[in-house]
């Protein structure tokens, strides 16, 4: 059986900064609290005996360093591997533009189809179709072997979305769970008898 476990990073803002949408073009590192998120990430993983095998992140600083902290918190120093396919999505002219802002042009409707089905709003530079089908061929190849891997994928918000599409079954899962991971939450899946199925869905550790 292959577990995959799939963690947002931790926060970028601080108690006193005004949080904007920060995209692909946004390279924040973690504040404060973003840090203890990613600690209590790593602690999460150790006391539930979900030690990664092997890390992956998108090449941004809140994800490497929110896998950098929560793998020395789970007891380990196995791999961190920087995809491509884990970088968040580009928000075209919202990119790190205030929420009212960004509301203010496409509509409180758009974020809501955003955040409960994952349907992009007009002007966002993103190909669902691409990061569906990356998600998929890469659920396929970590679980190729069969060996009870346990792999952990640090990515955000926007891609994070896309991943119960390994299950067959994005519809089913959208009926029974908000598609939106919180900031520093996770989400468990498990490949067994030839089947994705997702086992925790938003977890704040």
């Amino acid at each position: 059986m292959t577990t995959l476990i799939i963690a947002r990073h931790g926060n970028t803002f601080g108690p006193d900064d005004t949080p904007t949408r920060v995209g692909a073009r946004t390279d924040l590192p973690l504040v404060e609290k973003g840090r203890e998120q990613a600690e209590a990430i790593g602690k999460y993983l150790n006391q539930n005996r979900l030690i990664p095998d092997v890390i992956y992140t998108s090449h941004l600083k809140r994800t490497i360093e929110t896998a950098e902290i929560a793998v020395k918190a789970s007891g380990v120093t196995n791999p961190t591997y920087q995809l491509d396919m884990f970088n968040e999505i580009d928000y075209g002219p919202d990119e790190n533009k205030p929420e009212d802002e960004v509301i203010a042009r496409i509509g409180e409707q758009a974020i809501k189809d955003w955040d409960e089905h994952a349907t992009v709003p007009n002007g966002w530079l993103i190909n669902p179709d691409d990061i569906i089908r990356g998600w998929k061929d890469f659920a396929d190849q970590v679980c190729a072997h069969n060996d009870n891997e346990t792999v952990l994928v640090v990515t955000s918000n926007g891609i994070a979305r896309f991943a119960p599409y390994i299950t067959g079954d994005f519809e089913g899962f959208t009926a029974n769970h908000n598609i939106k991971l919180s900031t520093g939450a996770l989400a468990i899946l498990k490949h067994e008898d030839g089947q994705w199925h997702a086992e925790k869905w938003n977890i704040r550790p």
